[in-house]
């Protein structure tokens, strides 16, 4: 059930802006102007020239997206975004944040990646990103919505 209107591409800059301000004020919520490579990802982001075309593709597939599972829908928001890898800096803890807007959003808990399963994230990107498998990375951001959802009846059972 989704209660809330989607995001728009003004508010994933935004965003980003929260994200970066303070940090490359100069670069926080602009599209990169550069090319760039993912250190050890074998998948290679869009040439910079193309990430206004790769957002605006992004953003309609999102909007008519509506038909898929939350958690689904939010994950593939991620794997997405972060292969156009559309900012300089920061498009991974932007991508998280927008999963979990999205997992919000439509009811859910917001999941955190924990140190443990960061080999497992990883490769699961880059599987998507070069295959186009998205099997693993939604798996993986299912079962962490299970842990999160049973930790807090944990919480509530306990009181």
């Amino acid at each position: 059930m989704q209660t809330r209107d989607p995001l728009s591409e003004w508010q994933i800059k935004s965003i980003h802006h929260l994200v970066l301000k303070n940090v490359d004020n100069k670069n926080a919520g602009a599209y990169r102007q550069e090319n760039v490579l993912i250190a050890g990802a074998t998948h290679r982001p869009p040439n910079f020239i193309s990430i206004p075309s790769a957002m605006n593709t992004l953003m309609a597939w999102y909007e008519n997206a509506g038909d898929l599972h939350a958690i689904e829908r939010a994950a593939r928001l991620h794997i997405d975004f972060v292969g156009i890898h559309p900012f300089v800096d920061r498009n991974g803890r932007t991508s998280r944040l927008l999963m979990n807007f999205e997992l919000i959003r439509s009811g859910y808990l917001p999941v955190i990646i924990p140190v443990e399963n960061r080999f497992n994230y990883y490769d699961a990107l880059d599987t998507a990103h070069t295959t186009g498998d998205y099997n693993l990375f939604i798996e993986l951001v299912a079962l962490l919505e299970k842990q999160a959802l049973q930790q807090y009846l944990d919480l509530i059972l306990a009181n």
